[in-house]
């Protein structure tokens, strides 16, 4: 019966076999003439350039944490070397992870560009293949990393020497889990604001001197900005978002499993069928990913690239949903009870259900207010016509309402899943919503790569169809790229309850008390945090923007012949001013999040009689959470509404019965505010998921340490002592 982990692992491989196939493939398509090689060479070796420049920095990060790991009683009372080796091989993952997603989008980028010569299908065959590339990478990496880790530090020890699996060996394999993901979401939230800094001071300083005051076209050669601005794609809406949701699908998972830990059953699967479940859900979620990418397909050029997109999308949650439900069935026992609450094999089925229809709901929201056409975006383009103020106003608008309706799905999803199965239910709700994270990832990085294929076509002076098709694949990019957002930040929230739920049983609490005055000052610090992370990184972006719109003035001043074409630009002065920004700036906002709840939870410690250092970390968890994910989607959506409001100007767009287009008053307003939107989008906004969970993270692996039962293992104090010897045989015990 232990032998169906073996699955799991085995999964990630089919998944990763997939991505070398299709990786093989893109590499064997047509890269265009020497002009565009040559700028694709330029883009690749920028992109690769910063990403040493970071693992250098991460690496004496990854060293100095493992020690600290290592080193017994310094943040975990269990501490072991094995913990250690576990957190590095999440960080190096995670890196991975990264690494193969911006390694095939410079190769898939002008393969993208050569295709629009011929047409959108292949084009976007292309692109999409590129993302697929990504996504199941991604995907695979983590279910292999996960199930592979699971193996050797549990089911073989287990099995070989017959121990229990309630015992200590299941509490010590979910503490190395643990160590694997603080290891992925550390180096993620690094990667992710890192490379949105990189990206967005690069975009705005390209845009701000090159579209508003040269009035030249955003990836003109001429402009000295443009390729660190497609470095930018690849380092930050690539490699970063991939090391985001690698981050992301391991922290789901593992608080699922930690939750599954403390259920009380019949004996089913040697009694770990309730740990097992998200690694294979998650593991079957990859196979129907694979089903799914078939089905992205246009065959004329007026067919929908939306549609296309979604048809794969849905196709893979469908499938994933039947698939659930004989997994369900096959792996769990009929009755189950966690912390009191009883529940059926069926409920736990229902609740994975609702984490799916909540991560569809949230993309179909996101979508309608980042989408072209739609009445956000267009609100902001006919604010744009009275000026620049009143475009900001329009977006902030825009991105303020966008928190509403995904925010009542968020909750019925919550009470939903939990009313199905309890906390359990709440966290493979999540793990349910992010068992497709491959099709979602393969979505959004399509949009990257079909942005740097324009930019190489208009960089190479391709015929103007050709930069038509790719602009067509990046309109829908920017909105996939939205909706991806805003699926990783709702994934962020149930995630975070479950680690929170983990964490709270692990440190010996009964409950958060805000009628205590420490644990309510905690919370609104909480809440402040996600505020201050945003201000130093849009604070980033403004500097090193400020930075490069000084060196493209420069050199359009003393570089003689650059707006004749008669030079060349120096683009590598402005890839080294956003590698440098970006390194340099990425150190504070990391900090805050690892740094927070180590300082809470043990320079707290016994200094309040009646509040214990863990309660009140939990009121600071609560703050985060609430208030990052309000800010994740305000911020998420915001910019994609104005970066398609400016879009739209760009194809055309009628205001009062007028033709509008690029070039107008109107469009240099949308221009101010998709410059204003882009480190919302792209640094701030993306990085409040990565807050969220690294923070709750910290905190479950240090709870231990400042239980107020002095637990010294992960799960030792979450069960009542009787609980340890129920055997749930009555059906009544179903009812709830």
């Amino acid at each position: 019966m232990h032998s169906i982990v073996y699955v799991v692992p085995a999964l990630g491989i089919l998944a990763l076999v997939y991505t070398a196939v299709r990786s093989s493939w893109i590499k064997r398509q047509d890269a265009g003439d020497k002009n565009m090689k040559e700028l694709a060479e330029y883009i690749a070796n920028g992109a690769m350039a910063f990403l040493k420049a970071e693992w250098k920095v991460l690496t004496y990060f990854a060293i100095i944490a493992s020690i600290l790991l290592a080193w017994s009683g310094t943040l975990v009372e269990t501490s072991s070397p094995v913990i250690a080796i576990s957190f590095i091989i999440g960080a190096f993952f995670s890196a991975l992870a990264g690494y193969i997603g911006m390694n095939i989008a410079t190769k898939a980028n002008v393969r993208t560009a050569q295709a629009a010569r011929s047409s959108l299908s292949k084009a976007l065959k292309i692109s999409f293949a590129g993302g697929t590339v990504m996504g199941l990478g991604v995907a695979g990496l983590a279910v292999l990393g996960l199930g592979g880790l699971f193996i050797v530090f549990f089911q073989l020890y287990v099995v070989s020497t017959g121990a229990s699996v309630n015992g200590i060996e299941m509490e010590k394999a979910l503490e190395v889990l643990a160590g694997f993901s603080l290891g992925a979401e550390s180096i993620a939230l690094f990667a992710r604001v890192g490379g949105g800094i990189y990206t967005k001071a690069a975009d705005v300083g390209a845009d701000l001197v090159g579209k508003v005051e040269a009035g030249i076209p955003e990836d003109d050669v001429r402009n000295p900005a443009t390729v660190a601005d497609n470095v930018g794609d690849n380092v930050g809406d690539v490699a970063g978002m991939g090391a985001d949701l690698f981050g992301s699908y391991v922290a789901t998972i593992l608080a699922t499993m930690v939750l599954g830990r403390e259920i009380v059953s019949q004996d089913n699967f040697g009694g770990i069928g309730p740990v097992l479940l998200p690694m294979l859900i998650a593991g079957v979620g990859l196979v129907f990913s694979i089903v799914g990418t078939f089905l992205v397909r246009v065959n004329k050029e007026t067919d929908s690239v939306q549609k296309a997109l979604n048809m794969g999308n849905w196709s893979s949650i469908i499938l994933t949903v039947i698939a659930s439900y004989f997994i369900v069935s096959a792996l769990l026992p009929e009755n189950m009870v966690i912390r009191g609450f009883s529940f059926t094999s069926m409920d736990v089925f229902w609740a994975i259900f609702v984490g799916l229809i909540v991560g569809a709901l949230m993309s179909i929201i996101t979508e309608y207010y980042t989408a072209m056409g739609r009445r956000p975006v267009n609100s902001i383009v006919h604010q744009s016509s009275t000026g620049h103020a009143t475009n900001i106003i329009g977006g902030l608008a825009v991105g303020m309402e966008s928190t509403v309706l995904p925010i009542f799905v968020l909750a019925g999803g919550i009470i939903a899943s939990y009313s199905f199965a309890g906390l359990y239910g709440v966290a493979i709700a999540a793990a349910g919503m992010m068992a497709t994270t491959a099709m979602q990832l393969a979505i959004d990085a399509f949009g990257p790569i079909a942005d740097n294929a324009g930019g190489i076509a208009e960089m190479s002076g391709l015929p103007e169809e050709v930069r038509g098709r790719t602009d067509n694949l990046d309109a829908v990019g920017n909105t996939t790229a939205a909706t991806g957002k805003g699926f990783a930040i709702a994934s962020a929230a149930l995630t975070a309850l479950a680690l929170f739920a983990a964490f709270v049983g692990v440190a010996g609490i009964d409950s958060i008390d805000i009628y205590k005055a420490p644990v309510l000052g905690a919370l609104f610090v909480g809440a402040m945090i996600p505020f201050i992370f945003s201000s130093l990184a849009i604070a980033a972006v403004g500097k090193a923007a400020m930075d490069m719109v000084q060196e493209v003035r420069r050199q359009f001043r003393e570089i003689p012949g650059i707006m004749e074409h008669k030079a060349t630009p120096e683009y590598e002065k402005c890839v080294e001013i956003s590698t440098q920004a970006s390194i340099r700036e990425m150190i504070a906002p990391g900090a805050i999040a690892l740094l927070a709840p180590l300082l809470v939870g043990f320079g707290l410690k016994g200094v309040f009689a009646d509040t214990s250092s863990a309660e009140i970390l939990g009121g600071m968890l609560a703050g985060i959470t609430v208030s990052g994910v309000l800010m994740g989607m305000f911020q998420n959506n915001a910019g994609g509404a104005w970066d398609n409001a400016k879009k739209s100007f760009e194809k055309g767009v009628k205001i009062d019965g007028k033709m509008e287009y690029k070039g107008s008053e109107a469009h240099k307003a949308s221009v101010t505010g998709d410059t204003v939107g882009d480190p919302f989008k792209d640094t701030s906004g993306p990085s409040m998921n990565i807050l969220i969970k690294l923070t709750s993270i910290v905190a479950l692996i240090i709870a231990p340490h400042i239980s107020v039962n002095d637990a010294a293992h992960l799960g030792e104090s979450i069960e009542e002592p009787a609980a340890k010897e129920i055997v749930v045989q009555d059906e009544n015990l179903s009812q709830k």
